[in-house]
């Protein structure tokens, strides 16, 4: 059956803290193989694992084509505008190789002991558009706050981009 997009391969790697090496050498394996993807697994809440927008960062700095993706990142302990600033950071220094997963979050009980309020999976998924990009200077910031941005936001402005522009 066609979808109307081509099929994309990947892999998937937890961020263990002790396998830092591994990691880097997955991630460089999975792009000498011809793999498009490799995606990391985000529980912020785990003590064993690195944080995996920076771990992102770290590994595409490795890496020369293979694209990286949050498997998915946990909207409930991620500020939408600054998730959106992050892969959007990333993305650009990567020379567009990073791209956008959300997770509207599963285990709830590791979530609150990690700061965050108990959301329904729609108020999870709803946060992202609370973020608008101004139309002047392309960056990411809260709706509310569009005003104090330079050249302001207007009702044209893009919300936040969920795949490539």
């Amino acid at each position: 059956m066609d979808y109307g997009h081509d099929l994309i391969f990947g892999s998937f790697i937890t961020p263990a803290a002790s396998a830092l090496p591994q990691l880097e050498h997955a991630a460089r394996e999975a792009e000498r193989v011809g793999l498009d993807l490799v995606t990391v697994q985000d529980h912020p809440y785990n003590p064993g694992f690195l944080d995996t927008v920076t771990l992102i960062g770290h590994l595409a700095a490795r890496t020369e084509h293979v694209r990286f993706a949050g498997n998915v990142l946990n909207l409930p302990l991620r500020p939408p505008a600054m998730l959106a600033k992050q892969i959007a950071t990333l993305d650009r220094l990567s020379g567009g190789r990073v791209e956008l997963g959300l997770g509207a979050g599963a285990f709830w009980d590791a979530i609150e002991a990690y700061g965050a309020p108990r959301l329904t999976r729609g108020q999870a998924v709803d946060a992202p558009r609370s973020v608008r990009r101004s139309p002047s200077n392309g960056e990411y910031g809260p709706r509310n706050r569009c005003k104090a941005a330079p050249g302001g936001c207007t009702a044209a402005s893009q919300p936040l981009r969920t795949e490539k522009e």
